[in-house]
C-alpha cells in the first residue's frame, strides 16, 4: 500500500473526504517527524512506538575488495510493534 491508497481507505473508513484524509496523514507524519527530530518517542497505544536510537561508530568491510573502512555514527528512526499489531499480524 503506498500513500495515496492509504488517503483513499482512510477517507473511506472514517467517511471524510479525501483532501481530508490527506491533510490529517501528512498533520500525523509531521507530528511524528518533529518529535523524532527532537529526540522523542511517540507511543501510540496497541500499534506501536517509534523512537531514536544513536548507532556507534563501526568499521565494516566492503564486500568487494575485502578493504575495511569507517561507517560513522549516526542516529537512526526505530520502531517498535505494540501487542495489538503484533497478534492482528500473526
Amino acid at each position: 500500500m503506498n500513500k495515496s491508497e492509504l488517503v483513499a481507505a482512510i477517507a473511506d473508513s472514517a467517511e471524510i473526504t479525501k483532501a481530508d484524509a490527506s491533510r490529517a496523514l501528512q498533520a500525523l507524519l509531521d507530528s511524528v517527524t518533529s518529535t523524532l527530530s527532537k529526540g522523542d518517542s511517540v507511543a501510540l497505544t496497541g500499534f506501536g512506538t517509534f523512537s531514536v536510537s544513536k548507532r556507534a561508530a563501526r568499521t565494516g568491510r566492503n564486500p568487494s575488495t575485502g578493504k575495511a573502512l569507517k561507517i560513522p555514527a549516526k542516529t537512526v528512526a526505530k520502531f517498535k510493534a505494540g501487542k495489538g499489531l503484533s497478534e492482528a499480524v500473526n
